[in-house]
């Protein structure tokens, strides 16, 4: 089954729900790695994740090898599909690494969109040969000819390059496997060359350990060879190996320009470091360029609903980060919720998925805090730390803390849209604390509504907590969001405190930025009013920067009739009992301690916005 000289690495590269795991399907198809079903159409076979197919989007990148015979010889083409959401762009960098070309899809009905531009500028980044392909061409609202020519002035594209498929009919898929063959560059590497392989994606078996997803850049990885790491030194005896067609094919050989997996006995997930280097023990050989680590964009306090099972939740955390090694953990621990774990993520998506894969596949009931950001605080003595969690936050008008200045992480956001709706959208940018904002039209010259890219600098803070819930509803569904990491930037942020009768509550501390503190102060004061349940004494719920209160509700007290049992003689008697009950309310209020109860932080934290 290897097939050395004809071999193409690539992948599938779009914004999301452009129809590529539809493509993915409709090619292992038409190579016959899987049988066409006789009724409909075979639907997302990468897409292994229940997440996955429920929400009909790509978390985790998957690979697979198809062998398709073309002017009577015999080709190994290795696709390795890649996700389309922006919070998962490391997953594609992976991906890209191991590849030599790329299919670019684009829908003939929403044209290029904010994620398309920013997966072919990295595809190009790795000079890697691009196959643009037109999908959805048997919809209503397709117009090929305007998106050809939108793909031609954003990306440089001659439109007679571009072919034209609807990857759900499998009109036209026969040209891109054609394309892929025709078009893509072979693999350059050398059997009689030291082994080099590129170590680009891992998993974990309960019962083989760490499996490897390596791309043999040079030399042939045979089954019962010496291994080493470049990275960590650990040396390993290769067990097993093979293909994935699209499921495990073992094989005894990985020739150079092979994708494959490798068995090794490797025990830990930390073991198989992303972008190392896989050589024989004894030839040691030139490391390939890595990438950087995935770094985490947005934290959340994880914190199971019942705190006797934060065994089971710390376990199952630790399981899932086995198939996700972009999260980040450490323990937490809070007054109101007890145990937890602290979660970095690349995104509110990624965040989401995570969630979910833990509500789904491992039975978790878990409460999530609020998302932050990382912020950089300096000191005048020159010493920065990087705070995730708002507890931890100094506070900045104090002298003692000594706090210089403080920085937040920005982004280089791009937001395409119809140019109706180009005016709400700046509106958005500008409520959001956008900066340097700029804006061209996609479509120059042409008949119908044109369409308006605008780039701006955004505080990453603005855009973890609603942003893409209204730019969707802002423009109508038609706008599409992307954005990259651009770096720190000093700002005068602040961190806020929520206390009831006095008393501060650690989990719901926020760091929010000066110019909308009274705006964000009364929304949660409302929100707690809303969910905390009544005590036998008035609660004040107050919102206060430092020893400053900004907004303020007051829990009225639940009142129990004292007098009813009373009747007759003097009104005084009646007076006496009430003045009772009030020095009991003061003296509760006094010594009293109101809980939130778990009820309660789910329902606010479930609905942030």
């Amino acid at each position: 089954m290897v097939i050395e000289s004809c071999c193409r690495n690539f992948s599938i590269i779009a914004h999301i729900d452009h129809g590529k795991s539809t493509l993915a399907d409709r090619l292992l198809e038409l190579t016959g790695t899987i049988e066409k079903k006789k009724t409909g159409k075979n639907q997302q076979v990468l897409d292994k994740l229940k997440v996955e197919r429920e929400r009909g989007i790509t978390v985790k990148a998957q690979t697979a090898s198809m062998i398709h015979h073309h002017n009577g010889s015999g080709f190994l083409l290795n696709l390795i599909d890649t996700p389309g959401h922006v919070d998962f762009s490391w997953e594609v960098s992976r991906s890209l690494a191991a590849c030599q070309g790329a299919v670019l899809l684009v829908d003939a009905s929403q044209g290029v969109q904010a994620q398309s531009i920013s997966v072919f500028h990295n595809a190009k980044e790795r000079g890697l040969k691009i196959i643009p392909v037109l999908n959805k061409i048997d919809l209503p609202a397709a117009d090929p000819a305007r998106i050809a020519e939108q793909m031609r002035t954003t990306f440089g594209i001659d439109p007679s390059e571009i072919i034209q498929i609807s990857a759900k009919t499998g009109q036209g898929v026969q040209q891109v496997l054609e394309a892929i063959i025709e078009r893509l560059p072979s693999p350059q590497g050398l059997k009689e060359a030291p082994l080099k392989a590129f170590l680009f994606d891992s998993f974990y078996d309960r019962y083989r350990g760490v499996i490897s997803l390596i791309n043999v850049q040079e030399g042939v990885l045979r089954k019962g060879e010496k291994i080493a790491s470049y990275h960590t030194r650990k040396k390993y005896e290769v067990t097993e190996l093979g293909i994935m067609h699209p499921e495990e094919i073992p094989t005894q050989s990985l020739n150079p320009g092979q994708v494959g997996f490798v068995a090794c006995n490797m025990k830990q997930s930390s073991e198989a470091h992303i972008g190392d280097t896989l050589h024989r023990v004894g030839s040691p050989v030139e490391p390939l360029a890595g990438f950087q680590p995935a770094k985490a964009m947005v934290f959340a306090g994880v914190f199971p609903v019942e705190n006797s099972e934060f065994p089971k939740l710390e376990e199952s955390i630790n399981r899932l980060m086995l198939t996700d090694r972009s999260v980040t953990v450490q323990r937490d621990s809070s007054a109101a919720l007890g145990q937890g774990c602290r979660l970095g993520f690349l995104g509110t998506l990624h965040m989401d998925v995570f969630r979910q894969r833990l509500e789904d596949e491992y039975d978790s009931n878990v409460i999530i805090t609020a998302p932050t950001v990382p912020y950089k605080i300096v000191y005048m003595d020159g010493r920065e730390q990087t705070i995730s969690n708002p507890t931890e936050f100094p506070e900045t008008t104090d002298t003692a803390a000594r706090v210089k200045e403080v920085q937040e992480p920005m982004v280089k956001a791009t937001i395409i849209v119809p140019e109706e709706y180009v005016g709400e959208l700046m509106e958005l940018c500008f409520e959001h604390r956008a900066d340097n904002l700029e804006h061209r039209y996609l479509d120059a010259g042409a008949a119908t509504t044109s369409r308006i890219m605008i780039n701006c600098l955004l505080p990453l803070s603005e855009i973890v907590t609603g942003f893409f819930d209204q730019l969707k509803s802002r423009s109508s569904g038609f706008a599409s969001f992307d954005y990259e990491d651009a770096g720190y930037q000093k700002s005068d942020l602040a961190k806020m405190s929520f206390l009831l009768n006095a008393k501060a509550v650690d989990a719901l501390a926020l760091i929010v930025h000066r110019s909308a503190q009274e705006r964000v102060a009364r929304h949660w004061v409302k929100k707690l009013h809303k969910v905390i349940p009544r005590q036998l004494f008035e609660v004040p719920i107050q919102a206060a920067i430092g020893k400053k209160v900004i907004a303020r509700e007051t829990l009225k007290a639940m009142r129990a009739d004292v007098t009813a049992g009373l009747y007759g003689g003097h009104y005084e008697r009646k007076m006496k009992h009430l003045e009772n009950q009030k020095e009991s309310k003061r003296r509760m209020k006094k010594l009293g301690k109101v809980d939130l109860p778990q009820e309660a932080f789910f329902d606010l934290l479930s609905h942030q916005s």
